[in-house]
Parts: structure tokens; sequence; C-alpha cells
């Protein structure tokens, strides 16, 4: 996909599978396999640091210093997983936007999980202040530039996920995202709410341990784009771990799925980019 593609694919079509990469060498391997755009992972990012997820461990540098070595590395659409925006105000989630739009990134989420962790979200009122910033620094940018908007109810304890998850949503969608997104539905019945709450593109994470419905019926259902948050990374981590608990065996198993070398070097080669 064209980078210019990126925000009219949100509109008309056909779904964009969007897998979501942590380094440079991760996301061209997923474009030499077909991605058609890439994510950013926080998660991944932080784990690469031996640090953890959703306590606010990755800064604003170490993303934009990402976002910058990811955006270099592949010739297709770069979205970044940009927290809550990386400002205590909402003039600084403006810089940040127009900092991420500068390191080469063609989309970039605002959520009302607190860059410090917690099982607090921020209020509506707030998270709608971040968006409108976010909105007005792309608009002057004259980029196109998909802005994701994510309610993460399902993420944190709480009594009402979806019915809060949908009155989030719809704010956010009124507040000028582009693509809506709810981390954590699983079901067709909450995927479908979501369809019919809002009327702008939305995004399905199909990354998540027992998640079954075909990617064909999402796109049918009327999703425009899924992604696959830090599963890859942990799936990857988890091949590492595996591999290293069978160093006792007799088969190395893991031997079966490696890339040679010298595909390696075909791939990460300077005349492929």
């Amino acid at each position: 996909m064209n980078k210019n593609d990126f925000l009219r694919r949100h509109q008309e079509g056909p779904m964009i599978r969007m897998p979501n990469a942590w380094d440079a060498g991760s996301a061209r391997i997923m474009e030499q396999s077909g991605a058609e755009a890439i994510g950013t992972t926080s998660a991944g990012i932080v784990y690469t640091m031996a640090r953890p997820d959703y306590v606010g461990d990755l800064s604003r540098d170490e993303c934009l210093r990402a976002v910058e070595t990811i955006c270099d590395a592949v010739d297709i659409p770069v979205s970044v997983d940009s927290e809550d925006g990386y400002g205590e105000t909402p003039e600084k989630v403006a810089d940040v936007f127009r900092m991420m739009i500068e390191a080469g990134a063609q989309g970039g989420s605002i959520e009302d999980h607190r860059l410090t962790g917690g099982d607090n979200l921020t209020s509506v009122e707030e998270t709608v202040e971040r968006i409108q910033a976010a909105r007005e620094a792309i608009d002057t940018s004259d980029v196109p530039f998909v802005l994701t908007a994510r309610a993460e109810c399902f993420l944190v304890p709480h009594p009402d996920p979806m019915n809060d998850a949908l009155q989030r949503i719809k704010a956010y969608e009124q507040a000028g995202a582009d693509c809506l997104y709810i981390p954590g539905l699983r079901t067709r019945e909450q995927i479908s709410k979501l369809l019919e709450t809002v009327s702008k593109p939305t995004n399905v994470l199909v990354g998540m341990k027992g998640f079954d419905i075909p990617l064909s019926e999402l796109e049918t259902m009327g999703v425009r784009r899924i992604s696959t948050g830090g599963s890859v990374m942990c799936a990857t981590l988890g091949l590492v771990r595996d591999t290293v608990a069978g160093l006792g065996e007799d088969r190395l198993s893991y031997l079966d799925g490696i890339i040679p070398h010298a595909e390696l070097k075909n791939i990460f080669g300077s005349q492929n980019k």
C-alpha cells in the first residue's frame, strides 16, 4: 500500500491487515511477508529493553526513536501506538503528533489509559481534548494521517466495560478521530455493537489467545482494520523460551521455522529499501 493511501483505505476498504512491529527488523520482515501497513507496539518496544508494559515505562523520546527507525525501514504506512499522546496538556500532545509526522508516520493513536499506569482511565472530557489537539496538529500539517482513538475499558478492572467503551468511543468519534478502536472485543455481538455505534472506520484487535472469528468474516461485518498488538512479540519471546528450554532434547524443533541467513541478508540489504 502506498503511504498516501492509508487514510483512503480506511474509508473505502478493503480491510487493512496491520501487524504490530517493535523495531526496524521486525517491521521489514512483516513488510516482506505481505503486510500492507505496520503498527508499532509499545509493549513490544519495552520488552526489547526487559521492561514491563502498561505502567508508563516507555518514554516519549524512546517511542519517537523507534518510530523513526521503523519508518525508515519500510515503504508501507506506519501507525504509532502513541499511548495517551505523551503530553501532560493538549498542547504537548499536539507537539508529539507533529513530531510523529516529521518522523514519517501516517497514523497514531490516543488512548484513555493514563501513561503512568494504574487502573483508572482518564475522563472522557480530558481524552476528547487530547484528540482535538492531535486533530488540529494533523490538519495543519496537510499530511494524510489516520488518527485512531482507543477506549481501554476492557483492559482495566471495570464493572461495565462494553457500555462505557461505547459511550467513550462515540465521543471520540465526534472529537475528530478517523478510526475507532476498543481493544479486547472478543465476540461477534461486541464487534457488531461497536459497528452500530459509530459511522467511522473501526479497528479490531485479533492478537488475543482464543480469538476465533475468521478475518474474512470481520471484513464482511464491516471492520476496516485489524491489528495484532503485542502478540507477535509475545509469540517471539515464547519461541525463545521454548527453544532454550528444549536445548537438552535430542531434536531442536525451532530450526524448522528459521529464515536462512542468506535470505535475511537479502531482506535486510540496502537494495531493498
